[in-house]
């Protein structure tokens, strides 16, 4: 599995002040979508998430999302080394994902970009 990145995942109440925030701080745009009545936006190394509490407690449970070169080989990776893949794969707005819970409790989301064409 090749690992391209890490995106720190952030909760917070007020996403356009934290995207003000985080746009001055990387000189970089926001790219924005909804997931599941969560509003996101992607900025440099940061994904700011903002929305009904219910679906945030969801989501505070994953550390941080991993960008991989492939999905699939995470998957394959992943279960060869003792995580259990929790969701997933599926598509999403910026490509395939899965969670996976790793041995030592931690859960992470691995995401590629093989958009479907």
């Amino acid at each position: 599995m090749e690992i391209l990145g890490t995106t720190l995942r952030i909760c917070v109440d007020d996403l356009e002040a934290s995207v003000a925030f985080y746009e001055g701080l990387t000189s970089t745009p926001a790219l924005r979508f909804e997931r599941g009545g969560v509003s996101v936006a992607a900025i440099g190394c940061f994904l700011l998430m903002s929305g009904p509490e219910a679906e945030l407690e969801v989501l505070r449970k994953v550390s941080a999302t991993i960008a991989v070169k492939d999905v699939d080989d995470a998957h394959a990776a992943l279960t060869r080394v003792g995580a259990k893949v929790i969701a997933g794969p599926v598509p999403t707005p910026a490509g395939r994902n899965l969670i996976a819970l790793h041995p030592d409790g931690s859960v992470f989301e691995y995401v590629d970009r093989n958009v479907p064409a």
